[in-house]
């Protein structure tokens, strides 16, 4: 087992991508290469960017790695407003990824805390 793989924050970012690719496959089409590309692309790399950053030998580099993944949150939830402002996600599926990303934020903090210790 990899160490990503023993995080339960990885693991709930697995969730979240899942998450947002099941809320984006009702996008029109026209959409497929813009927010749908985006905000499945954001939601990718935050398992992504934990699991690699999780394999990095020095603690400063494993906290870049939480910052990155804590700006591709954002970036999902601003993405997920403006969907949802076009009519492309009900306000149910937008509250889902909005709490789903305040949960992960939380705990990435606490990583990130435990890191810097």
């Amino acid at each position: 087992m990899f160490n990503s793989e023993k995080l339960d924050v990885w693991k709930k970012a697995i969730d979240f991508a899942d998450m947002v690719y099941r809320v984006t496959g009702a996008f029109p089409d026209d959409e497929r290469f813009g927010l749908t590309n985006q905000m499945r692309r954001a939601a990718v790399s935050i398992s992504s960017n934990i699991a690699e950053g999780s394999s990095r030998s020095s603690r400063n580099d494993y906290c870049r790695f939480i910052e990155i993944v804590t700006g591709s949150i954002f970036e999902v939830i601003s993405q997920s407003t403006i969907a949802r402002n076009q009519g492309f996600l009900t306000e149910d599926d937008y509250q889902q990824i909005y709490t789903a990303a305040e949960e992960q934020s939380r705990m990435l903090s606490g990583l990130k805390r435990s890191l810097s210790i």
